[in-house]
């Protein structure tokens, strides 16, 4: 029988989604909800170093495998698998990340699209986050990762002057109605923006 640690699938996985030394917790938790922005600023470092360094290094092929539905691709390989494609701006996956997006099928996964997304910074990328927030915004019982969504096109508008966003924020729209009406779209800016900067940073100190 074949020992499945020697697929390698698990090699990968390994590597970039669970084994990278310089965190305790496996860097999936860390890129989750923006984590790694609580380290203290040595681990933060190291965490950035390596993770633009791995940004550079990862083959298309092994993004793939993160990716792809089956035994490798759950949320933790998709959202690390989403950062490292955006902090690389591997646009030849932004087909790929617009469908993940849209079907939106697994939790927490799409944090990672929606940052990718935002980092292209093209207005296609823009119609895309667009779609998504047209499509999830009304299902008030599909309480995905809207917040992040808002914040990346809130980004885009600003960095393309458009107002792609503001329909979905005036009184009564959409953002009102759904399930993240709690929620300051002024800190989802902010929060997207300031992981754009780290992200960044990243790919200068990862060189």
């Amino acid at each position: 029988m074949t020992d499945p640690m020697d697929d390698p699938g698990f090699e990968i996985v390994e590597r970039y989604v669970i084994g990278a030394p310089e965190s305790e917790t496996g860097r999936y938790l860390d890129l989750l909800h923006g984590n790694f922005l609580n380290l203290p600023d040595g681990k933060r470092a190291e965490f950035l170093q390596a993770l633009g360094r791995d940004a550079r290094q990862v083959t298309d092929a092994e993004l793939e495998v993160m990716l792809a539905p089956g035994e490798f691709a759950g949320w933790r390989e998709r959202l690390t698998a989403a950062w490292l494609i955006g902090l690389d701006r591997r646009t030849r996956f932004r087909d790929v990340l617009a469908s993940l997006l849209l079907e939106s099928d697994l939790v927490y996964a799409s944090q990672g699209y929606g940052f990718a997304l935002t980092r292209f910074g093209q207005p296609q990328d823009a119609d895309i986050l667009t779609a998504y927030l047209e499509r999830y915004l009304p299902q008030r019982d599909c309480h995905y990762d809207q917040d992040w969504v808002l914040g990346g096109l809130l980004h885009l508008d600003e960095a393309l002057d458009t107002d792609r966003a503001g329909r979905f924020l005036m009184p009564g729209g959409l953002w009102s109605r759904s399930s993240f009406s709690r929620e300051n779209p002024v800190d989802c800016h902010l929060r997207i923006t300031e992981l754009l900067r780290f992200a960044d940073r990243a790919m200068e100190v990862g060189a």
